[in-house]
């Protein structure tokens, strides 16, 4: 068990880790979906075999493991609807008009007119990124994943 185990978090350190490579994408789904039913197979017949409460506590964190990943994945490909772009596109929109029809009445410094856009623009820069995981500005590596495997590597 323990070995499918650090398989198995190999895996998944792997899937956070790759590239948008789907090719590789699909083969690590593949061997998660077989090292998960390797674990939930050792872990059943424990199960069976000795009904204890301690077995009992095993199969429900196994269950907790293996849900993590699907957790995982409905949350990566959760994605901004497209109405919520275009709102905020709209709401982009909408500010720079108000800030030029402001400005036509106004002795402001020009500062304000490059200001705004740029701050737009990051802010909808830093929303596309977060809306996708795998590639972009900001990448998030595993690091309680990492530690961990570091942790059940060394002797």
């Amino acid at each position: 068990m323990q070995s499918l185990l650090r398989n198995y978090l190999d895996q998944r350190i792997s899937f956070y880790t790759t590239g948008r490579n789907e090719l590789q994408l699909r083969e690590l789904d593949t061997r998660t979906a077989q090292l998960q039913t390797e674990l939930w197979a050792v872990v059943r017949d424990a199960g069976v075999v000795q009904p204890t409460p301690t077995i009992a506590l095993v199969v429900a964190g196994m269950n907790d493991v293996l849900n993590s990943q699907g957790y995982t994945d409905a949350a990566w490909r959760n994605r901004i609807p497209a109405g919520a772009w275009f709102l905020m596109a709209a709401i982009s929109l909408i500010t720079q008009y108000l800030v030029g029809y402001g400005a036509r009445n106004s002795k402001l410094e020009g500062a304000l007119f490059r200001v705004l856009p740029f701050v737009l623009s990051i802010s909808f820069l830093l929303i596309a990124d977060i809306d996708s995981p795998r590639s972009g500005l900001i990448h998030v590596r595993p690091l309680n994943l990492t530690i961990l495997a570091e942790a059940l590597h060394s002797p």
